[in-house]
């Protein structure tokens, strides 16, 4: 709890904030003594130099570790902005953007967002894409471990006699963590990068803020929401994560999604097997996904130009992508076809090298526990993890390993979770927010969207019914997109009656065609946009915003 002086300072603060009214990033700049008082920096822009889009801006900003402590150790937060180019009357403000993780950069947010919008839209707003504390272009950039996903790493199926290797791997993890970065870790959770958020506002001189978020920027949002409320003035929420659910009761309901769309496209497959012949029904498809996982077992193969080699787990990773975006289910099938029809491993080279290869460090890794870990009571035993884990994968085998391992880490996490849970969203205060939610999404499950509806009055929840894109705006579906240009222009909500308030329809699934190699694929570099970009929640690499096989957002 803040002393009473500082607590006195801050709503001072606050009230001076308040006092200077607009909504438009381009008004008069922060009152001196609102930054002083909240221990944070100013905003100094400089062009970003970045040819594609010459206009936008770059700046970092000051922010306190620990906001319980103002005047304390600072750390700095890197952003960038796109400013409104429509005349002053009509600027609707900042819209700062989060694509999820936890840690995923928010940079490429800006030009590619405002891209997809109207003119007479996009330019109302100043776009404002942030590095989250402690990852990408903030400073410090959080490393725990820079070669923990190279390949090959032990196997994930705890049939194969390797959970004792991943307990080591796990705990070792936790504890590089710690021994570097006890000073950051514990203040890297959801609400401390909520408060993040609005020393951004406040830097910008804003009385509010709008705010776009997809899978765990939808946590991010609510929560800046439940803390902030009179400080938003519109919000959209893109496939998201229940209001109250644990981390570790998600991965239960993500592996269980997982499985489903997995089974999809073994169907999709079976279908198109005058193409990649692995069998005419779904069975075959997924004994296929299995035989080539076993022979990886005996048989690895070279992943150049990514380390290492690509085993077992590598291949799992390299497929669990398609949960996530089912556009990559024809060089998913490609993958299977080559290897089993004519023992070709390039197709498994380029898929790894541009789905889950690893960057050149952990990336948003030390940022997804540390949010994660902290923010719940997690078992900390591994005879529960074993135990529970083992009755989800009678039913769920595609993903549940999988995912245990990536989250192992929480079980040594040297921070205890809070047992109490997240911040509980109630939604008091808020204007209506706008929330998409696809019914077939793995990795933020259906629950979650209409879980989140009921948690905050006034919300509108438009469904994908049969949707399976995690993060389901920009995909071109004129449905879902034109909602969220509507609220964007003038506010407007979609007016059906009942908990949806609109449905859409999805996409239809990709053609099957069979994805050839280019020559000498094996040994080229890295897909633009893979590896050199980084690497997501999950080690899964993001692609660039134009790719229609890129995830973001990605919430393990």
């Amino acid at each position: 709890m803040l002393p009473m002086r500082k607590a006195i300072a801050l709503l001072a603060a606050v009230a001076a904030v308040a006092a200077l009214g607009g909504t438009s990033a381009s008004a008069a700049g922060p009152d001196a003594a609102d930054l002083a008082d909240t221990g944070q920096g100013k905003l100094v822009w400089s062009p970003c130099n970045d040819a594609a889009t010459p206009a936008l801006q770059c700046a970092m900003l000051d922010v306190p570790v620990d906001y319980a402590d103002p005047h304390g150790r600072k750390i700095a937060i890197k952003l960038n902005r796109l400013p409104a180019t429509a005349p002053k009357e009509q600027q609707q403000g900042p819209i700062l953007l989060n694509p999820g993780g936890p840690g995923d950069s928010g940079l490429w947010m800006p030009a590619y967002i405002s891209g997809q919008l109207p003119a007479d839209v996009a330019s109302t707003y100043d776009w404002i894409g942030f590095d989250p504390r402690g990852t990408n272009g903030s400073d410090p950039h959080v490393v725990c471990d820079a070669h923990y996903f190279d390949g090959e790493r032990p196997d994930y199926q705890v049939s194969q006699g390797t959970s004792k290797a991943w307990l080591k791997k796990a705990a070792g993890y936790a504890a590089d963590c710690a021994a570097d970065w006890s000073w950051l870790l514990p203040h890297m959770t959801t609400v401390d990068n909520a408060r993040d958020m609005d020393s951004i506002r406040r830097a910008l001189g804003t009385q509010k803020i709008n705010f776009y978020g997809g899978s765990w920027g939808t946590s991010l949002g609510s929560t800046y929401g439940q803390l902030f409320p009179s400080h938003v003035r519109r919000m959209v929420l893109d496939s998201i994560v229940g209001p109250t659910i644990s981390w570790y009761d998600h991965n239960i309901l993500q592996d269980k999604e997982h499985q489903r769309r997995f089974d999809a496209f073994a169907a999709w497959a079976a279908k198109a097997d005058p193409v990649y012949h692995l069998g005419t029904d779904a069975t075959a498809v997924e004994q296929a996904y299995h035989q080539v996982e076993d022979a990886l077992r005996k048989d690895p193969v070279d992943a150049a130009p990514a380390p290492g080699r690509i085993g077992p787990a590598e291949f799992e990773d390299t497929f669990y992508g398609g949960g996530y975006n089912f556009l990559r289910w024809p060089r998913m099938a490609t993958v299977l076809s080559a290897y089993l029809t004519q023992h070709d491993t390039r197709p498994l080279n380029i898929a790894y090298n541009k789905y889950a290869a690893p960057g050149s460090d952990d990336g948003t890794f030390p940022a997804y526990n540390a949010a994660q870990c902290t923010e719940n009571a997690w078992p900390r035993d591994w005879e529960t993890w074993k135990k529970d884990q083992a009755k989800v994968d009678a039913t769920a085998p595609f993903y549940t390993y999988n995912n245990m391992w990536y989250n192992a880490a929480c079980m040594f996490w040297p921070y205890q979770g809070n047992p109490a849970g997240r911040l509980k969203i109630t939604g008091k205060g808020l204007p209506p927010v706008l929330l998409f939610q696809a019914t077939e999404d793995a990795a933020t499950p259906y629950e979650g969207g209409v879980a989140m509806h009921d948690a905050l009055p006034g919300s509108r929840l438009v469904v994908q019914t049969g949707g399976s894109f995690h993060e389901i705006l920009f995909h071109g579906n004129a449905c879902l997109d034109d909602t969220f240009t509507a609220y964007l222009r003038d506010g407007s909500l979609p007016q059906g009656k009942g908990r949806i308030a609109k449905t859409c329809a999805p996409e239809a699934d990709p053609q099957p065609v069979y994805v050839t190699p280019p020559p000498a694929a094996a040994k080229a570099a890295p897909e633009a946009g893979s590896t050199a970009s980084g690497t997501g929640a999950g080690g899964a690499t993001r692609l660039a915003p134009t790719d229609p096989e890129a995830v973001h957002g990605v919430l393990r």
